[in-house]
């Protein structure tokens, strides 16, 4: 995890102190389970929540000479404990721990992200009206297409990142699962029973079935999803870069009065926070690989993936976090430039209305081989500078034929409420 991304909760979330404190939730939440069914004395757990010591540095201290965390944090838990340290950890193998634990943070890491898409949301459906009847010319290939509007692309934004929403409200139902079932997942020395009771009272729902651990397909799901939404997060990074550039320039990101752009370029307004989410952004869909390869291990479960996911999910969590942030902050402070998007729709002499004109001439009776090749021919005319305008360049080809609508850009807006209506009441 590397400051410069990592938010502080999510720093908090991923760190070793809050990780023990899960691990001695689960630990509490086994022994009330088993007060509760009379396997251990009445009265334990809550001695033993008592007496429990969460230090861990002294935890770090006892790994480094048995080379085992779950082992190092049993002991310094129950040092000064009485007997009701006999049932700590009791019939428990370190992934019932571990990995019920580890479920329970990453629900929060992704409650957490959802709150931060929530008011990217916002920001983004506030642009979208706000600029909804603005034309702007629609690009394909990078060339010229036909007018839409620029709140028209802003609510493609929007609805690609309320998906992103939705899959990860989905991915916390898949992975808000718990273990709780011994060494190989067949509840030799713990009932499953006692899975179901220490799942509920942690919020969570008992797996259908696991081994040592909980299958990593839940894992690499989560992680791809944040692959999804940091890619989604790209594309909109991408097409602000896009229309930054000197020749289009018709929006720009937020660039304030001391901030420099290069240390040798005084005029230079680099599209930098874009190119950041660009970057981020596939660092974590490396990560999805990463969590897929973790899916197979050996029989009842390797030690493998635990390395990987030590890395992956504290990383992917933050920086998903960090550039839901930084896109917010960007869309709250867009510089849109409405002028220069009109005047880039006519900067190419009204070619950008040919299909228009292409479907006049059809209703005037050509065939619509004959109008495309009329429109076609016109059109390469102004391409090629022959001609300043389509509508000019037209003249030789169809006679008296009244082609003045045909070039009218309100044509292209007439549906832009009825789009917008589409989302009422979802933001």
């Amino acid at each position: 995890m590397i400051d410069r991304y990592t938010p502080e909760c999510m720093k908090k979330l991923w760190s070793d102190e809050a990780r023990y404190e899960r691990w001695l939730k689960v630990e509490f939440a086994v022994m009330e389970s088993y007060e509760a069914y009379g396997l251990i004395p009445k009265g334990y757990s809550d001695l033993a929540k008592k007496n429990a010591i969460l230090d861990d540095e002294k935890i770090s201290e006892v790994e480094a000479q048995v080379g085992h965390d779950v082992i190092s944090f049993v002991k310094v838990a129950t040092s000064k404990m009485g007997d009701e340290a006999r049932y700590f950890h009791y019939g428990l193998t370190s992934s019932d721990v571990v990995d019920t634990a580890f479920s329970m943070a990453i629900v929060e890491s992704a409650k957490q992200i959802i709150s931060k898409i929530d008011d990217l949301m916002n920001s983004t459906f506030t642009l979208a009206q706000r600029y909804k009847h603005t034309p702007v010319i629609g690009r394909t290939h990078g060339v010229h297409a036909e007018p839409t509007t620029f709140g028209l692309k802003v609510l493609n934004w929007y609805d690609g990142i309320s998906r992103g929403k939705e899959r990860l409200t989905a991915e916390i139902k898949k992975i808000g699962i718990g273990k709780i079932s011994g060494a190989v997942g067949n509840y030799a020395n713990v009932p499953p029973e006692i899975e179901k009771l220490t799942c509920e009272k942690l919020g969570l729902a008992p797996a259908n079935i696991s081994t040592q651990i909980l299958p990593r397909d839940l894992h690499a799901s989560y992680i791809t999803a944040l692959a999804i939404i940091g890619s989604e997060f790209e594309r909109i990074a991408i097409e602000i870069r896009n229309l930054q550039r000197t020749e289009i320039r018709e929006v720009q990101e937020p660039f304030t009065k001391t901030q420099r752009g290069s240390s040798a370029m005084p005029h230079k307004k680099n599209p930098v926070n874009c190119e950041r989410i660009a970057g981020l952004s596939r660092i974590i869909r490396g990560y999805a690989l990463s969590a897929m390869e973790d899916i197979s291990l050996w029989h009842e479960r390797d030690i493998s993936h635990s390395s990987v996911e030590r890395v992956i999910f504290p990383d992917a969590t933050s920086l998903i976090y960090f550039m839901a942030e930084e896109l917010n902050r960007m869309i709250k402070g867009l510089v849109v430039d409405e002028k220069r998007m009109r005047s880039n729709i006519y900067m190419t002499g009204g070619l950008v209305f040919s299909e228009r004109v292409l479907l006049k001439l059809i209703e005037n009776g050509m065939s619509r081989e004959e109008a495309y090749l009329i429109v076609q021919k016109a059109s390469m005319k102004v391409w090629n500078n022959e001609s300043a305008t389509l509508k000019e360049a037209l003249g030789a080809y169809v006679g008296d034929i009244n082609l003045d609508d045909a070039f009218d850009l309100s044509y292209y807006l007439k549906h832009v409420d009825d789009i917008f209506k589409r989302f009422e009441g979802r933001n």
